[in-house]
């Protein structure tokens, strides 16, 4: 925490600007050394020499300046750029930042770190900034998840929740659960310690209620952890069914373009297909499979077997059926090993007339939403993306909803938090000592302190930030 850390914080590669952030102590004196303001260039009549030095160049808080770095050394000139110098503790780390823009070449940020590097700073390790902002009290760990969630975000949605987490949401309900927990746990210390005393006993069904309330907005949270996984990581679908049904169709009217070849002829897509879209704003990952059938042809049947890998991945299924002819052995077949996942069966071809009732269709698969569909008429599209929608949300969540978890880390953390005030319900309905249900519910207030980062262990801390990617 005594360095000064550096590192580039735009991605690598071509573009119009690049930016160098460093924070620690040093970050201002080494800017100083590097920098050298265009007026105090053109001031000098011979142009910029070795003897040149930025060093008494004042760099002002908050203020944006133009000028060159220079590597004093040499003389030589390494970009011409803007650069900011902003004075802790309100900046991002809490600590004094200064930030170079110079042109977005991989040489010019090469060039400019580690002449920074030279005059002291050290090379930032993953997701250190925002590790100095949580160790100095700007955010909270749940908060500094959500700048990577932010970072990662494929969907307008997806930014939106993880911005809710950085105002603080998840951190303010956290602490909400947590001083409800505090209460129980002084009530119930209270009449341990001083059992003689004239204090107001805990009537156990008080306990039970207060201590019931808290575990419903626990498990509320626990709810909306698939739709924010999702959210976060993309619904898998893989369209199913046999040959020439429309999957292919179906794949390029979900994108909007001709990603898959289409033909009459049967087994056109021999392998699978994946394409990232985002349906209300939900990001998929969609995939449309070879068509399921007995074939001798090696080719097919290795197409065949990847679909069955992406059929058993796949969060939802799109079984698409060809409603204009009946039912063959390669439907029932499939419908057969669907399993419990969930399933949208699409009647597809509807235009040309169904030989199967849609009654019929909801026998062979009696949890399966049916949608008729015809993709030469173009129906049916908006009811998928509604169903689709509809699953992932679960009637759990409300779409308007931006308080998500989203975080495998935090849904553990919960899960087991839950888990702890189910014991001491437990315990409490059939009048256990108050000492033993005190450890559950303090062993809760524990768990949920390791969401924001308040009773989490270094090595749990250092885990988070590994996962960042350097410059942030």
């Amino acid at each position: 925490m005594d360095d000064t850390i550096a590192a580039i914080s735009t991605p690598y590669g071509e573009g119009g600007i690049g930016i160098i952030r460093m924070s620690g102590s040093l970050a201002g004196p080494i800017l100083s050394e590097l920098f050298v303001p265009v007026a105090q260039i053109e001031a000098n009549n011979s142009g910029p020499t070795a003897n040149d030095s930025g060093a008494d160049a004042k760099i002002e808080n908050r203020k944006l300046r133009y000028g060159k770095i220079i590597d004093h050394h040499n003389g030589q000139i390494l970009d011409e750029v803007l650069v900011a110098f902003m004075k802790g503790p309100y900046t991002y780390t809490r600590e004094d930042v200064a930030e170079i823009y110079c042109h977005g070449s991989v040489v010019a940020l090469r060039n400019i770190l580690k002449l920074a590097l030279h005059h002291g700073a050290r090379l930032a390790e993953a997701g250190e900034f925002t590790k100095r902002a949580f160790l100095n009290g700007r955010l909270d760990l749940s908060q500094a998840e959500a700048v990577i969630d932010m970072i990662q975000a494929k969907t307008e949605k997806g930014f939106e929740v993880a911005v809710g987490q950085l105002e603080g949401k998840l951190s303010q309900k956290i602490q909400e659960l947590r001083a409800s927990l505090l209460n129980v746990l002084v009530d119930m210390t209270v009449n341990i310690d001083y059992p003689d005393q004239d204090i107001e006993e805990i009537l156990y069904d008080n306990l039970i209620k207060s201590i019931s309330q808290i575990g419903e907005t626990i498990r509320k949270l626990m709810d909306s952890a698939d739709a924010g996984r999702i959210l976060k990581e993309g619904l898998r679908v893989a369209i199913i069914g046999k040959p020439n049904v429309g999957k292919s169709s179906l794949m390029n009217a979900l994108l909007g373009e001709t990603r898959a070849i289409v033909t009459d002829i049967p087994g056109t897509t021999r392998d699978t297909i994946s394409e990232t879209i985002s349906i209300k704003g939900i990001p998929i990952c969609i995939t449309d499979t070879a068509g399921i059938h007995e074939t001798d042809n090696e080719i097919e049947q290795i197409g065949i077997a990847r679909s069955k890998i992406s059929f058993n991945q796949a969060d939802l299924v799109l079984f698409m059926l060809d409603v204009s002819q009946d039912l063959s052995q390669e439907d029932q077949f499939i419908i057969e090993h669907m399993g419990n996942r969930p399933i949208i069966l699409l009647a597809n071809k509807i235009d040309l007339g169904a030989k199967a009732t849609m009654e019929e269709l909801q026998r062979f698969l009696p949890k399966a939403k049916i949608i008729e569909t015809s993709m030469v008429a173009e129906i049916g599209l908006e009811q998928i993306e509604d169903e689709i929608q509809n699953l992932v949300y679960q009637g759990k969540v409300s779409q308007q909803e931006s308080l998500l978890v989203t975080n495998a880390r935090v849904e553990s953390l919960l899960r087991q938090a839950n888990d702890e005030l189910l014991q001491g319900i437990g315990m409490a309905q059939i009048n256990e000592p108050l000492e033993f249900i005190e450890v559950n519910v303090r062993r809760c207030y524990e768990l949920l302190g390791e969401i924001i980062g308040e009773t989490v262990a270094e090595d749990i801390i250092n885990e988070v930030f590994s996962r960042f990617c350097l410059g942030k």
